[in-house]
């Protein structure tokens, strides 16, 4: 393959975490043991130092009928809310008619924020059944893959454009990113928020690895592809959302200065050689011996007799549950909110998913693989703290200010 952001054939790989289910093709009953697996491997690129996925799931297997909802969550849906007050206060406060799109807008959760602060919206969703709750919920969506020719079909510059969680998803990535800058104003803000990856290196978060994750940006891999569209990040800075994610403020070239603490963020990725191939190598290593002492634990809790379930079934912790052979041996069901994933088993491990609502046990041990939600799952979960009930992370980042 060649690399998905400056096309050169020279990628080394960097991590394997072997064959794997793509984690959101949640099973029926009638499926299980019937999914299929894929090659979950990083490379590394010697021109631009992108990290990336070597094999690419097609974006019609894995978004067409996703489960993923924006909304589930009360932490997302706030980060959500500050972000669009955020971006109207700086950049477009006093103008009177502002229009905002949305790139993978899920159930609508972020623009309804910017709908409660007079804008116009429209997003794009791929899921069928996500698109027809937005657009129930009042936020017009189109229901397909956005690329350059959507873009031109729709025929509006916006003044905001954003895409919260999915620019790393893209196979299309050239496509998109040259509708975005086809579709942003003269004076528009692309708002961009990635994983970093040099959060997931720092933080052990190798469960954001997984294969709708095509692409691990650092700011100078994605400022290599804004700049070959037209477009340059003039501002960022590091949010805890999903473990440790860059808010970044992209324009179209020349038309602002890059900020201070841009520069600053900058300097200190170079700092960190968090753009070299070591870095990734000894990473992989960290996951082997990371793997290890999660299934110690685990085993010292089963020798103990301790009932474990998970909490939450989200996308990344079926990469931690199929990277460590992680089941029914250790962990009895995974405990969910969101409804659309109710009865489904996890692919690969084939744990069932039971409704938080709908649980009639206590568990000794919560396995928490929502764990970028770690503030919100602590504090809903007081009364259960006290009678004893340990909630185990394993994934545990510091804490991101």
């Amino acid at each position: 393959m060649k690399c998905r952001v400056c096309d050169s054939d020279k990628l080394k790989l960097a991590i394997d975490l072997g064959e794997q289910p793509w984690g959101n093709d949640f099973l029926k009953a009638s499926e299980v043991g019937q999914e299929q697996s894929y090659p979950l491997r990083v490379v590394w690129c010697e021109n631009c130092s992108t990290a990336q996925l070597d094999y690419t799931v097609r974006k019609e297997v894995m978004f067409g009928n996703h489960t993923y909802l924006s909304g589930t969550t009360k932490t997302l849906d706030m980060h959500f809310k500050k972000m669009a007050k955020e971006v109207d206060n700086r950049f477009f406060k006093h103008k009177k008619v502002k229009w905002a799109f949305d790139i993978g807008s899920n159930d609508g959760t972020q623009l309804k924020h910017y709908k409660a602060l007079g804008y116009n919206v429209l997003g794009v969703e791929s899921s069928i059944k996500i698109a027809k709750i937005a657009n129930k919920s009042g936020i017009p969506t189109l229901n397909t893959f956005f690329n350059l020719e959507v873009a031109r079909r729709a025929n509006r510059k916006f003044d905001v454009i954003n895409a919260a969680g999915i620019f790393f998803h893209l196979e299309e990535l050239h496509s998109v990113t040259d509708g975005i800058r086809f579709m942003l104003d003269k004076d528009g803000v692309f708002v961009v928020q990635f994983i970093y990856a040099k959060g997931i290196v720092d933080n052990m978060a190798f469960d954001q690895i997984y294969h709708e994750h095509l692409l691990y940006y650092t700011l100078n891999t994605i400022e290599v592809l804004l700049t070959r569209h037209g477009l340059s990040m003039f501002d960022a800075y590091l949010s805890p959302i999903h473990g440790g994610s860059i808010i970044g403020f992209v324009t179209h070239i020349g038309k602002r200065k890059k900020s201070m603490r841009l520069k600053k963020l900058f300097a200190e990725e170079d700092a960190s050689n968090a753009n070299e191939f070591e870095t990734y190598k000894k990473f992989a290593d960290r996951i082997q011996i990371y793997k290890k002492e999660t299934l110690a634990y685990l085993k010292e809790a089963k020798k103990q007799n301790k009932v474990i379930f998970g909490m939450g079934a989200p996308v990344k912790g079926n990469t931690l549950l199929n990277t460590f052979g992680i089941g029914k041996q250790y962990i009895d069901c995974l405990v969910e909110k969101n409804p659309m994933r109710d009865g489904l088993f996890a692919p690969g491990s084939h744990l069932p998913i039971v409704l938080e609502k709908d649980v009639k046990q206590v568990p000794d041990i919560y396995f928490v693989l929502a764990w970028n939600f770690k503030k919100e799952i602590l504090a809903n979960n007081r009364a259960l703290i006290k009678k004893g009930v340990v909630f185990h992370f394993p994934v545990n980042p510091k804490e991101v200010e």
